[in-house]
């Protein structure tokens, strides 16, 4: 491991995974990228749900993107680059005849690796792919929270209709139980506590607005994990901070003998990605206790700072063993890496109100 910031240590064999460590989906279709997995255990096994951002190798002149059409399949579009109607400024979104579409369309693919650096495919647990009118422009982020031997999968599915939150439970990996959409669009970042507050279960998860209010974090609570209520906003952006145009829960949170402990993801306005944290009650969530005044990682190595969005550092997953709290990250929006850090050195880091 080496030593490149206050609090996090990242690998020495960082990325651990890159888009050439595993095939696309398909022969028409190139991995642009990988991005922010969820973590979770399995079988004496580390493994990660990736998220695989795929498009078409590009045409000189044109612009090409997948998307799944009404019966389930993937098609290609294309649109000339000259194009008056055609907005490309952004590498993730382009806008055509007022219309936004993704540049690229994920899945989620899960790797495994026995030591947490190596990571592979394994041929019995397939990939999962968007499947409905509510993914058709894919299936995004991953969190993984366990409640005893059930995994609860909660994602972002993207379509013409928006942004929504879906759940996917499963015990085995090779077969799920789909509940569709639980949070509407536009919402996202939704991550359920591995276990009930009060008899109740508790999520994070943000929904936004682009005229009143803003990209915040918010808490609700569920007696079944279908029908959520009781919302409450925990945590708003702050001007001048590293949180100051988007903030967003990373998994569920960690309990500590001073309360649950969350690692969040903070943007500005230049879109430059860092990882903060909160301390919220025990007993009420809701309450926050304390946050993190400057980041506890921030982008600095040059597979951090340079790639396909540069800048970035996002987590939605990690394993905890003691004290010590191993995270996996999507860096520049590109690659895969891993980091370490000491819970009691985050808390430290924290001023109680």
């Amino acid at each position: 491991m080496i030593y490149t910031g206050k609090i996090f240590t990242r690998s020495v064999h960082n990325p651990v995974l890159t888009p050439q460590s595993i095939p696309a989906s398909q022969d028409k279709l190139k991995i642009e990228c990988l991005l922010n997995p969820g973590v979770f255990r399995f079988n004496c096994k580390i493994g990660l749900l990736v998220r695989v951002a795929e498009r078409p190798v590009q045409k000189e002149g044109l612009i090409s993107f997948p998307y799944l059409d009404a019966s389930g399949r993937i098609e290609i579009k294309e649109i000339q680059k000259d194009n008056p109607e055609l907005q490309a400024e952004d590498p993730r979104v382009i806008t055509y005849r007022g219309e936004d579409y993704l540049t690229t369309m994920s899945h989620l693919c899960p790797v495994f690796s026995e030591d947490g650096i190596h990571f592979n495919e394994l041929p019995e647990y397939k990939r999962i792919y968007a499947d409905d009118s509510y993914t058709s422009f894919g299936i995004e982020d991953c969190r993984v929270s366990q409640i005893g031997e059930e995994y609860l999968l909660t994602y972002t599915a993207v379509s013409p209709n928006g942004v929504g939150v879906g759940l996917k439970t499963t015990r085995d990996w090779k077969t799920f139980t789909n509940y569709g959409l639980i949070f509407p669009p536009h919402n996202k970042d939704c991550a359920i506590f591995e276990e009930k507050v009060n008899n109740r279960y508790m999520a994070f998860h943000r929904p936004s607005s682009p005229e009143i209010g803003g990209n915040y974090l918010w808490l609700a609570e569920s007696p079944d994990l279908i029908h959520w209520g009781n919302h409450r906003c925990i945590a708003r952006t702050r001007e001048g901070k590293f949180d100051s145009a988007r903030l967003g829960a990373g998994c569920a949170p960690i309990r500590t003998d001073k309360g649950w402990l969350s690692i969040y993801h903070g943007a500005t306005e230049k879109n430059r990605y860092c990882l903060g944290a909160l301390l919220l009650d025990t007993e009420t969530p809701s309450i926050v206790l304390a946050r993190s005044e400057t980041p506890i990682m921030e982008p600095e190595l040059p597979y951090e700072t340079t790639g396909f969005f540069g800048e970035v550092i996002f987590t939605n997953g990690h394993l905890l063993d003691g004290d010590e709290l191993t995270i996996y990250y999507g860096a520049a929006d590109e690659v895969i890496c891993m980091a370490k850090a000491s819970v009691t050195d985050i808390l430290n880091t924290l001023s109680l109100k």
